[in-house]
């Protein structure tokens, strides 16, 4: 469905027809990166995806990035394909994995509980675990410039698995890698604003922010408002941080979780979102709850802001 661009475009759309969002992420998937690099890669129904292991710098012989142009075509193909269906005032958002996230999928060759050996790899070889690193980070400002050619006014940069390293791993394989990537996607598109989500960093979110040359940044469930307030709506905009099971949950407990971070945020640019992604069986008129809470709050957050300036 990722590689079909009329079926990653629909799919991109139906939550825009459904709750009218201000902007659309473009339905992809972050293992096209190694899809890209002609890693085997395969989609396992009930264990997810699974790819040939690079365990070491001797196995990179099993990359080939002769083709990473035509086979990102279709990203291209679906962002064109998306950006028409959408409403004029309804932005596309593209994205991809950051380089250590999607470095543990390629090593570990699916999902990890531990994420032994993309450690196991860091420690034992620096140099060539940074190797894995650079052609992941040059093969992901592919993907991300075939989604901006397409219609993408925005990229957003997951690092999903950026908590789970050690502070010694921390700067070199989460911070540094970003900060490349940022820096080459900017030299070819410096008018697209980046997200970045170090998705369980806690207190090195602000660390991550003023060092990575992010625009904006995105936090996760587990940050209190009143953190993101005093050290991130400082620096850039921040998105965030509905705790998904709340959502699940719906009721007083939503409506609360929703209210708290808005009430917080709401003199600092600011976008409401939920922490990390939804669990499946969240029922849609809960997600249609938070978007309607969300333009209600807005509204009255406009008109005080008209009634103060008069």
């Amino acid at each position: 469905m990722v590689t079909n661009p009329a079926y990653a475009s629909e799919v991109t759309l139906q939550p825009v027809r459904r709750f009218h969002p201000d902007a659309a992420i473009l339905f992809s998937d972050i293992l096209m990166v190694p899809y890209a690099l002609q890693q085997k890669l395969e989609f396992v129904d009930g264990s997810g995806p699974k790819l040939d292991p690079i365990r070491e710098f001797n196995d990179m012989g099993k990359l080939n990035p002769k083709l990473i142009v035509e086979r990102l075509a279709h990203a291209t193909e679906a962002a064109k394909l998306a950006k028409k269906g959408l409403p004029d005032d309804v932005a596309l958002i593209g994205f991809a994995g950051a380089p250590w996230t999607v470095a543990t999928y390629m090593v570990e060759g699916g999902g990890s509980k531990d994420f032994a050996m993309a450690k196991k790899w860091a420690y034992r070889d620096p140099r060539g675990f940074n190797g894995l690193l650079t052609v992941i980070i040059e093969t992901t400002v592919e993907f991300l410039s075939a989604q901006i050619k397409g219609g993408a006014e925005a990229i957003m940069i997951f690092d999903s698995h950026a908590g789970v390293l050690p502070p010694v791993l921390y700067d070199t394989l989460v911070v540094r890698p970003t900060q490349r990537l940022v820096k080459l996607l900017k030299a070819k598109h410096p008018k697209i604003p980046i997200i970045g989500y170090p998705r369980g960093v806690g207190e090195n979110y602000q660390h991550y922010a003023k060092v990575t040359g992010i625009n904006a940044i995105h936090i996760d469930e587990k940050v209190t408002p009143q953190y993101a307030y005093d050290h991130l709506s400082m620096l850039m905009p921040v998105q965030g941080n509905i705790d998904p099971a709340a959502v699940l949950a719906g009721g007083d407990s939503l409506k609360k979780a929703a209210e708290t971070i808005m009430l917080r945020m709401c003199d600092r640019p600011f976008i409401l979102n939920v922490g990390h992604g939804l669990h499946k069986s969240t029922p849609v008129r809960h997600v249609e709850y938070v978007a309607d809470l969300c333009r209600r709050f807005s509204n009255l957050a406009a008109a005080a802001e008209m009634m103060a300036m008069d």
